[in-house]
């Protein structure tokens, strides 16, 4: 099954050893994850910035996040979905290849629920129904 990991559960993943850190390795071992450019770019720029992590790692979790995650182009929605016309991309990303979810933290996604049958849930609902079905509907 092949899932989207928004640019803020990653970042999360890394800075923290919180659930989004378990999330993203039981993504990792048991689903595809797909990933974009722009993806990297956010996630990059968030680790940067926000978290003032040093270069050497950075590069580190780009080359990690390329070579465990599927890292896809996609084609861009002819009109915006989101509320927040820059999340579209990832709309776009996880309707492109086939995700059957996208899990986020962003309010201005996790409102839509779903986008043409993809399910959208946080980081949370995610693992709870990974918890509770081995197999994840």
């Amino acid at each position: 099954m092949k899932v989207v990991l928004d640019s803020n559960v990653i970042v999360a993943a890394f800075a923290t050893r919180g659930l989004c850190h378990s999330l993203f390795e039981l993504c990792l071992e048991r689903y595809t994850v797909i990933i974009s450019t722009q993806i990297l770019n956010e996630v990059n720029e968030a680790l940067r910035k926000k978290i003032k992590t040093p270069e050497q790692t950075i590069f580190q979790i780009m080359e990690f996040l390329k070579e465990f995650c599927l890292l896809k182009d996609y084609e861009p929605l002819n009109r915006n979905v989101c509320r927040d016309k820059h999340d579209d991309h990832i709309l776009a990303l996880g309707k492109s290849n086939g995700a059957k979810y996208i899990i986020t933290g962003d309010t201005d996604l996790l409102m839509l629920k779903e986008f043409e049958s993809i399910k959208i849930v946080s980081p949370r609902e995610f693992w709870e129904a990974a918890k509770e079905d081995t197999t994840l509907i």
